[in-house]
């Protein structure tokens, strides 16, 4: 965090980060518990779309945006194939069990293992102490985040082999598998990606990412493990990982990047692919508008829609996707500049010698 010179200067309860930065226990601990709070959100929500869910009315129409994706990967149909949200509450329900278990490893961590991780149980946990701007401990990090997306992917492709996914073509639930290695169809949609309409160049993407991933996160983990002697030698190396640029704001800003990114690709692909997000479970497409700000509009009858302020879920969930993908872009824009050293009491230093004249 930026001080501005000041070494014991203290922030707001509100600025959560300023008390995990340089304590990597508690950075654990507080991704542990966001995971439970998210964990306990999608099953309380999913409980609660379906307490309210209308078989009479589409399930585009409803914003249930939890069953939604459900459908799309399967689940929730009866032995004849029609979607009736059987096995739903058992999902939701796990995940409100997952949720107290998250809960409970976050205490641990937060209260009773190191705060520091300059030792522990497991044994070379320090390996992981955050150290913001050394390039081979954020390497070495970063690796191991890779490992586990990449693992993430390769669940994912399983699941549509074994257990099938839905297929709006053909109204039902099918196993898909692209296979895994032939990767060429990947590369023939760098630029059309947003109109794929086989799954089996959706899963073939996720294969591709699988191995991406993988194979990044060995890299990261094999450069980040290396001795003071070699970082002396490989001097040049740590310039391109980052030496003398890396910070707690610095990551921190580059993560919001990332995720702005991600938000405004997920919501052209949600708002516009069907694909993916079938017409029966989300809604009819929708169409970019201008107002005050861009927004996505609803392009069918929504007359029988009676959540969201009468919209679909594709709109519920496109909007909402797109808008906090432009929060996080401020995000990044605001740390950034912090990272590099910029001062924003001149701005306010600079308002008020305008005012005072």
């Amino acid at each position: 965090m930026q001080t501005y010179g000041n070494p014991n200067v203290t922030y707001g309860w509100w600025v959560g980060n300023s008390v995990v930065t340089n304590r990597a226990g508690r950075f654990i601990g507080s991704h542990v518990g966001h995971t439970g709070i998210i964990c306990f959100a999608t099953g309380a929500s999913c409980l609660w779309e379906l307490a309210r869910f209308d078989s009479s009315v589409p399930m585009g129409h409803q914003s249930s945006i939890y069953l939604s994706h459900l459908a799309s990967l399967g689940i929730g149909f009866d032995e004849a194939g029609v979607w009736t949200g059987a096995g739903v509450a058992t999902i939701a329900i796990f995940h409100l069990i997952f949720s107290a278990v998250y809960g409970g490893a976050a205490l641990l961590h937060s209260l009773f293992f190191d705060a520091d991780l300059t030792g522990g149980p497991i044994g070379r946990v320090d390996r992981f102490k955050l150290e913001w701007d050394n390039p081979d401990n954020m390497t070495f990090i970063l690796g191991h985040h890779l490992l586990f997306l990449g693992v993430a992917n390769i669940w994912f492709v399983e699941w549509a082999r074994v257990h099938g996914i839905y297929d709006p073509a053909i109204d039902a639930v099918r196993t898909v598998f692209p296979g895994y290695g032939d990767f060429s169809t990947v590369f023939s949609h760098q630029f059309d990606f947003l109109t794929i309409d086989s799954l089996e160049d959706v899963m073939s993407g996720h294969a591709f990412l699988a191995f991406l991933q993988i194979t990044g996160g060995a890299f990261h983990i094999t450069t980040g493990s290396t001795t003071p002697f070699e970082r002396k030698r490989l001097g040049e190396y740590d310039q391109f990982k980052g030496a003398g640029l890396l910070s707690a704001e610095a990551v921190l800003s580059w993560s919001l990047a990332g995720l702005f990114v991600m938000g405004v690709v997920a919501a052209f692909w949600a708002a516009t692919n069907t694909t993916v997000y079938p017409e029966a479970w989300y809604g009819e497409p929708l169409q970019l508008k201008f107002g005050i700000s861009p927004y996505w509009a609803d392009t069918g009858d929504v007359s029988d829609c009676k959540y969201f302020f009468g919209h679909t879920t594709r709109a519920a969930l496109v909007n909402v996707q797109y808008y906090f993908a432009f929060f996080c872009l401020q995000g990044h824009l605001w740390h950034a500049l912090r990272a590099m050293g910029f001062d924003f009491r001149r701005v306010t230093n600079a308002v008020g010698s305008i005012s005072g004249v």
